[in-house]
């Protein structure tokens, strides 16, 4: 009986295979969900000059150091600062500046006295302002240019993806375009006789394609571009001509499911096997035992995952994301971990590493199945529920209730 490969020696062996995709210069507002191949410097400071966090009046702090609501001290209000102007008006001892939030502080002003600490407030304050409590100290609500950052600093690191707030740091640092690889370009191919495509009548004897869906899915959370998505029969010559198909379409990545383990009707075995591209093993998980990866000698990475639904999204977590993250250039391509503790007990496989999909309570720290049949790789309703897969040794003969569990996160 062949020994089953562990899931680190299958990991190394996808990642020895994956180079990174080269870079290319696009604005920073196209870039999103791309990974940076060089680090995105700032074209200047942040803030870009002192301005006011308040909406109140700049003055000299000194002035108004000794008000108080017993002894107001009266300025002269000689400016007036809506955010947006560019003016720098002189305050000579005794002046003041009416000024809005963000607005440039007076090069002669040291604090900001907000409006709530004076008589009046705004409305009727462009002559002279009575200030009723004196600034906490020189600089208070003083924004200063450059505490943030400063032109020259590195905003995002290389290998780093651009999301939502890196793509607002950067354009608020002055920056235009950055430097970013390619997104892996993937295909996608259920295979299977039985399948039907989402939304055609069910009949006995054939399922939706669940498969296709989730892939197309898992791909574009994982940053990468889908360049097809197919079905095909229980045919190797359907694989050859898919396979054919996907390279011409400049596909980096190509990502079976089903046809991979050792039954009658194996397509993805019976178009690969034998001819040296694609390695077919037991990997020592579950689900996900069989496995399939190899690269073509047009440079194509292929997978070749397990039919089942649950075995496909396991499958997809523990090898395909984590190589279509490294082909990113991604300076971390895991999911984030964190341990629980067992909310229920549950069997596990004997001699196989356990990845149950699973429900986590984040306050109370606990985790549980997503459904009642445990980690059965057909059972897709659960996958709706699912937050994260509880990961448990294939050594741990059973989980009880109050064990620390390791849990990946990928709700």
């Amino acid at each position: 009986m062949t020994a089953l490969r562990s899931v680190e020696e299958q990991l190394a062996r996808v990642l020895d295979a994956v180079h990174v995709l080269e870079a290319e210069t696009r604005p920073v507002r196209d870039a999103a969900g791309r990974t940076l191949a060089d680090p995105a410097v700032a074209a200047h400071d942040i803030p870009l000059f002192d301005n006011s966090a308040m909406d109140g009046f700049a003055v000299r702090a000194a002035d108004v150091d000794a008000a108080s609501e017993a002894n107001p001290i009266t300025l002269r209000v000689v400016a007036d600062l809506p955010a947006g102007v560019s003016l720098d008006p002189p305050l000579g001892p005794g002046e003041a500046a009416r000024i809005m939030t963000g607005s440039p502080a007076p090069t002669d002003a040291d604090a900001i006295v907000p409006f709530e600490d004076t008589a009046g407030g705004l409305a009727d304050s462009l002559g002279e302002v009575r200030v009723l409590r004196a600034p906490a100290k020189p600089g208070a609500f003083v924004r200063r240019r450059g505490a943030d950052l400063q032109a020259g600093d590195d905003v995002v690191l290389a290998g780093e993806r651009l999301g939502a707030f890196q793509i607002a740091a950067a354009v608020a640092a002055g920056i235009a375009e950055v430097t970013v690889t390619r997104a892996p370009r993937v295909a996608v191919v259920s295979t299977g006789s039985e399948l039907l495509a989402p939304g055609e009548p069910a009949a006995r004897g054939r399922i939706p394609d669940s498969n296709g869906p989730l892939l197309e899915q898992l791909v574009a959370d994982a940053d990468a571009e889908v360049v097809l998505v197919a079905r095909v029969p229980d045919e190797a010559d359907a694989v050859r001509a898919v396979t054919a198909e996907a390279t011409a379409l400049g596909a980096d990545v190509i990502v079976f499911t089903g046809g991979v383990s050792a039954g009658a009707y194996e397509p993805v075995r019976g178009a690969f096997d034998g001819q040296g591209e694609v390695e077919f093993v037991g990997v020592a998980m579950q689900p996900g035992k069989p496995q399939a990866f190899g690269v073509l000698d047009a440079g194509a990475l292929v997978f070749g995952l397990p039919g089942n639904p649950v075995s496909v999204a396991v499958s997809f977590e523990v090898f395909v994301r984590p190589a279509l993250l490294t082909m990113q250039g991604r300076a971390g391509i895991h999911r984030p971990h964190a341990s629980f503790t067992a909310d229920v007990a549950w069997t596990t496989p004997p001699g196989r590493r356990q990845f149950l999909p699973a429900v986590v309570d984040l306050v109370a720290r606990t985790v549980s199945p997503a459904t009642s049949g445990g980690s059965g790789s057909h059972l897709a309703g659960g996958l709706a529920r699912a937050q994260a897969f509880a990961i448990v040794p294939a050594e741990v003969e059973a989980v009880s209730v109050g064990d620390a569990i390791d849990v990946m996160l990928v709700g």
